[in-house]
């Protein structure tokens, strides 16, 4: 399925850019802080779920929203702000339902039962997905348009 872009329209803007901070920010503060404060699961989960996670959320919504059309995706009266807290909070329920999931049976594999990490991973998803899900809506999303001289 391709995309079509009105004429005279710019180009999209390139994805790889957003994937590459929504890594990089997450992974280098939850990263820090484990460092700092002496928890090394803090540190492993900073470049692994929460940096993945994180990457992986703003890929698929970014991809996603560099290839609707605006009109039919979004009311053009919705605030670009809901629109970006529905998003996040949408990705926040999904990440909470994989972390919770994958906290269940991971512990079943052998070399994980006794691992810190399945434990981790409710928090770790529904965070990172909620921020990197909220923060590419802003990005990736227009603003509504102003009206001039409205009534109420």
């Amino acid at each position: 399925m391709t995309h079509q872009q009105a004429p005279g329209a710019p180009p999209p803007t390139a994805l790889w850019p957003d994937i590459l901070a929504a890594y990089a920010m997450p992974a280098l503060t939850a990263g820090l802080a484990g460092a700092l404060t002496g928890q090394p699961q803090l540190t492993t989960a900073a470049l692994t779920t929460i940096g993945g996670t994180s990457a992986l959320v703003a890929a698929a919504l970014g991809a996603h929203l560099r290839r609707r059309t605006a009109p039919r995706t979004r009311t053009a009266r919705t605030p670009r702000a809901l629109a970006a807290a529905g998003l996040g909070l949408a990705a926040a329920v999904l990440g909470l339902a994989a972390g919770l999931a994958a906290a269940r049976w991971l512990p079943q594999v052998p070399a994980l039962a006794d691992s810190p990490w399945p434990p981790r991973l409710p928090v770790d998803l529904t965070v990172s997905a909620a921020i990197a899900a909220t923060i590419t809506a802003w990005r990736r999303l227009p603003a509504a348009p102003r009206t001039e001289g409205r009534t109420p």
